[in-house]
Order: C-alpha cells, then sequence, then structure tokens
C-alpha cells in the first residue's frame, strides 16, 4: 500500500471517529436535556385527553423517541453529503439502523395505541370482542408499519422498489399464484368485517337452510352453532361475502308514541281527516311500518270542565343497526313537523306532547 492510500484510509477512520463520538455527545445531551423540554412543553400546550395520550403513549418512551428524531437529523446530514464514497461507507449502515431502529419504536407505540386506547374503546363500547380479528388487525398494522419505513429508506437512498420486485420474474409469479387463494380470503374476509352483515350471538340464515347463532368470526371463515342439531358449520368468508344472508337477530323494531293534544272537542270528520293528515305525512318514510301505525282519539274533561281530545300515535319503525334506528327516529320527527304544518293548514288548534317514548322490541325467533 502506497502512501496516498494510507492517508486515506488514517482520513476515512479519523472521520467515522469524530462523527461517532459527536453522534454519541449529541444523543447524551439530547436525552438528558430535551425530554424535559418536550415535558415542559407538553404540560404547557396539551390539555384533557391530548395530555392523557401523550403521558399513556409517548412519554414512556420519550428518550426513545429524542434518541430516535437525533438519529434522523443526523444520517439526514450525511445522506444530502453522501455524494463522497467516505461519507457513504458510514451513512448506509447508519441508516439501515435508523430504519430498524424506527421500526421497533412504531410497533412499540401502537401497541400502547393498542392497549391504552383502542382497547378500552372496544371494551366500553359494549360489543362482543372478536380476538382473531384483533390480531389480524394488529398483524396488519405492523405490516403498515415494515412498508412504510421500507419505502421511505428505498426512496432515500434512491433505491427502485418496483425494479427490484419486478426482476422476481417466474419467481414472483410463481409466489402470487401460490398465495392468490389466501389473498382471495382475507380480502373477503376484510368486505365481511367492513360491512358487518351479522355479529357473534346473531341467529342467521342462509340460503342453503343453515340457521344457527354466530360463535366466531375469523381472518377465513365464520363459525355458525346450527340450531336444533348444536353442530358447529365453518362457513369460509369468502362464501358469505358473496351470499344473501338472513339476520334474524337484526329484524328488530322500534315502537314510538307521541301524544297529540286537539285544545277542543272535535268530530268525526275531524278524526277522520287527522288520520289522513297522519297517515299521508309517514308514507314516504322508508323503515315506517304504516300497517302497524295506529291513531287513537280520547276524549278528557280538565279540572275547570274544559273538553278537550288527546291522540295518541303509535309509528313502529322497522330497522337493523343503530344509525339505521337513529335515522329513521329522525325522519319520524320530520314527519312529526310536517303533521304539525298540515293541521295549521286545516285550522286545527293542537300542541304535541314533548315526551315521546321510544320502545325497542326485538322480534323473537
Amino acid at each position: 500500500m502506497n502512501l496516498p492510500d494510507t492517508l486515506k484510509v488514517s482520513a476515512i477512520l479519523l472521520l467515522g471517529t469524530i462523527i461517532f463520538f459527536f453522534f454519541i455527545l449529541i444523543v447524551g445531551l439530547s436525552s438528558v436535556k430535551l425530554p424535559q423540554l418536550l415535558r415542559s412543553l407538553t404540560h404547557h400546550f396539551f390539555v384533557g385527553q391530548a395530555r392523557n395520550i401523550y403521558e399513556e403513549i409517548f412519554a414512556p418512551y420519550q428518550a426513545w423517541i429524542v434518541w430516535s428524531l437525533v438519529a434522523i437529523v443526523f444520517d439526514a446530514i450525511l445522506l444530502v453529503n453522501s455524494q463522497r464514497s467516505s461519507i457513504a461507507f458510514f451513512e448506509v449502515p447508519l441508516g439501515t439502523i435508523v430504519a430498524i431502529n424506527m421500526s421497533f419504536l412504531g410497533f412499540n407505540l401502537f401497541d400502547r395505541l393498542y392497549d391504552s386506547q383502542l382497547l378500552e374503546a372496544a371494551l366500553e363500547n359494549g360489543e362482543k370482542i372478536n380476538s382473531e380479528l384483533l390480531v389480524l388487525a394488529k398483524f396488519i398494522s405492523n405490516a403498515v408499519i415494515v412498508l412504510t419505513i421500507v419505502f421511505i429508506f428505498a426512496q432515500a437512498h434512491q433505491i427502485n422498489l418496483f425494479g427490484l420486485l419486478a426482476s422476481l420474474g417466474i419467481g414472483g409469479v410463481a409466489i402470487a399464484f401460490a398465495s392468490q387463494k389466501v389473498l382471495e380470503q382475507i380480502l373477503w374476509s376484510i368486505v365481511l368485517y367492513i360491512d358487518r352483515p351479522f355479529s357473534i350471538d346473531d341467529y342467521i340464515h342462509l340460503p342453503d337452510s343453515t340457521l344457527g347463532r354466530v360463535e366466531s368470526i375469523g381472518w377465513r371463515s365464520t363459525k355458525i352453532r346450527l340450531s336444533g342439531k348444536n353442530t358447529l358449520v365453518i362457513v369460509p368468508n369468502s362464501l358469505l361475502a358473496q351470499t344473501s344472508i338472513e339476520n334474524m337477530t337484526r329484524s328488530r323494531r322500534m315502537i314510538s308514541i307521541a301524544n297529540l293534544i286537539l285544545l277542543r272537542d272535535i268530530s268525526e270528520e275531524e278524526e277522520a281527516l287527522i288520520e289522513q293528515v297522519i297517515f299521508e305525512s309517514t308514507r314516504d318514510i322508508l323503515g315506517i311500518d304504516r300497517r302497524f301505525t295506529q291513531v287513537k282519539f280520547e276524549s278528557v274533561v280538565d279540572a275547570s270542565g274544559q273538553k278537550y281530545v288527546k291522540a295518541k300515535l303509535i309509528f313502529y319503525i322497522l330497522g337493523a343497526a343503530e344509525s339505521s334506528m337513529d335515522l329513521r327516529k329522525n325522519l319520524l320527527e320530520i314527519a312529526k313537523e310536517r303533521i304539525m304544518e298540515d293541521l295549521n293548514k286545516h285550522d286545527i288548534k293542537f300542541s304535541f306532547d314533548e315526551t315521546t317514548i321510544d320502545i325497542t322490541q326485538p322480534m323473537n325467533i
């Protein structure tokens, strides 16, 4: 080895040593001072729920986050000057370490978010929790973290991921064909989970005469306990996502009762007119069973001897999910406003009782 080469290697080693100790110094100072600064800024700017989220999720990893941010900044400085081979010699290993570190940091932060926020929210929601779907959701989230970091690393180092994937050639095609069925099952399971045609403990009826209670919903199949036989049937989610399902548990209805106070005694013709107004006002509302809509008139005498008529309005609202029931209740409120407008047009003096009784009535199997 000649003298210029020796000097070149020595310069690289010296530069690497200086960079290493400078990096350790920055990390040491930041680990002591920056967490205190972040904590004071958090208590100053964050209040209520935001502060609780920070304390539960980010505070336990505060030093790790600061160390990672310093490493990212330091690696970015090296990356900008990586045209020189001597700097690129240090930047690539450092960038790889930073990427691996960010992956593990992301896993830990998501675990804290998962345990302290998402899981508690699911428990407070009162719905039955499917452990298999929770595991699948956690796996997908971790996969997204890894893929995101790999993509950022590839973009920063000008690595053509698409070209790399295309270079796999026949091997990639073979893997795609081999995993086609598995991917199809997972995609149909995601569609089924988003659509939610049934939940655990719902009684469902399928076109092949399968009738039973849903015991569990997995990432590949759903287990149904047959009524009568008490045997267990395992149905692929891809089949359930493409067939018609009769959910017998959700075939429920809500009874809404409102009182219409007519401020004077009315004739039979006016009673018929009021009934017609009520039926016409609710005719266009999908989800109100008009066959069971009732209007009951009752003559009442108050303490002063004044006669008036109380009309009890009974509506049956059909629905499945809470969202659809709430929507139809809102439509019923609009119908009541329409009834009031029509009665005013016919010069009928009235008042609506402010208390409306809503009774949820499940339709038993």
